[in-house]
């Protein structure tokens, strides 16, 4: 089985990389903050704890948060693999994930962090907010967000880096070029 973790900033682009990843090579998409939205629609009770967080800017914690994507990676137990997108967030969630996958025989296939500056950031979620009208992509969570990620997430990549299943890819460009890169990245896996 086939599990990448796509990794990135806010606005980095792992949305639309994965969407385009899925139909190549057929895998199956996680993405906590669409699992967290969901929740929210359906107001479950889950989703209006999550709801609370996001609307403060906060990460859901890591045992709802792990909780959440082994449902889902049990929903579809017969994929070929794997994109996690926005998981995982903190080291502490990588160790659980490397846990459950090791449960099942299974490990992390490789891990493609784009590169994004913090003002192309901010210009594309800016855009992205007038398309989709996200609560999270609101200009004052937008800064908690991409604050939360250069100064707690972002210290995930030498996690995996010390794993050798690390690879950097620059997200700023066409979005055919970046995903020729992933491609390259993916294949060679």
């Amino acid at each position: 089985m086939f599990n990448l973790i796509l990794f990135g900033p806010p606005g980095a682009g792992k949305g639309t990389q994965s969407e385009k990843l899925i139909d190549k090579y057929q895998l199956v998409h996680i993405s906590t903050g669409d699992i967290f939205r969901g929740h929210i629609q359906q107001q479950t009770e889950l989703g209006k704890k999550v709801s609370q967080l996001i609307a403060d800017g906060e990460l859901v914690p890591d045992a709802i948060t792990i909780a959440m994507l082994e449902e889902e990676i049990a929903k579809n137990a017969n994929a070929k693999g794997f994109i996690f997108d926005g998981f995982p967030r903190t080291v502490a969630q990588a160790e659980a994930l490397d846990k459950f996958l090791e449960s099942k025989n299974e490990t992390v296939t490789g891990v493609i962090a784009l590169d994004v500056n913090e003002a192309e950031l901010k210009v594309r979620i800016a855009e992205r907010q007038k398309v989709s009208n996200r609560a999270d992509d609101a200009a004052e969570k937008l800064v908690k967000r991409i604050d939360e990620y250069f100064t707690k997430t972002i210290h995930v990549l030498p996690y995996y880096e010390a794993q050798g299943k690390l690879t950097k890819i620059n997200g700023v460009g066409e979005i055919e070029t970046i995903f020729g890169n992933v491609c390259k990245v993916m294949d060679s896996l």
